[in-house]
């Protein structure tokens, strides 16, 4: 399913997305889109007793499925339209635990063929800007 090319991206398409694609599990995490320019969104996660562990701590879970659908968004931002995809790779490295904060997740295309895209995604603290996960990623376009 696409989108008709001359109507632009705005923040509220884009939350739109998340609202219309993503699996009612994923619109439960209440991922709200903050900015985005061409190839790159970035997407607020409220922290949530819901998806932390013991500690307080945001689960590895919900920083890869938030990580992942961010990184959807910014190649709808770089194609101009919304076009069917998968995820062939998701490469995740936890570098230190998040906890009571929310977590910003920043994901950039770092190249977009006609058949593959690959991407960057890095999570911080979105009240510290501390660093606390980084991904790599290629999504195949269908």
């Amino acid at each position: 399913m696409t989108q008709n090319p001359e109507t632009p991206i705005t923040i509220e398409r884009l939350q739109g997305l998340l609202s219309d694609w993503f699996a009612p599990w994923i619109q439960a995490m209440g991922l709200r889109v903050e900015s985005f320019a061409d190839g790159e969104v970035t997407l607020r996660l409220p922290q949530s007793d819901q998806l932390s562990r013991v500690g307080g701590m945001l689960c590895g879970q919900a920083m890869m499925s938030a990580a992942d659908t961010a990184m959807v968004l910014a190649i709808v931002t770089q194609l101009g339209t919304r076009r069917p995809m998968t995820t062939v790779q998701l490469n995740t490295s936890f570098l230190k635990p998040l906890s009571g904060q929310d977590a910003r997740i920043t994901a950039r295309v770092v190249r977009a063929g006609k058949n593959l895209v690959f991407g960057e995604i890095d999570i911080s603290g979105a009240s510290d800007g501390k660093s606390v996960c980084r991904a790599s990623t290629t999504y195949a376009l269908l």
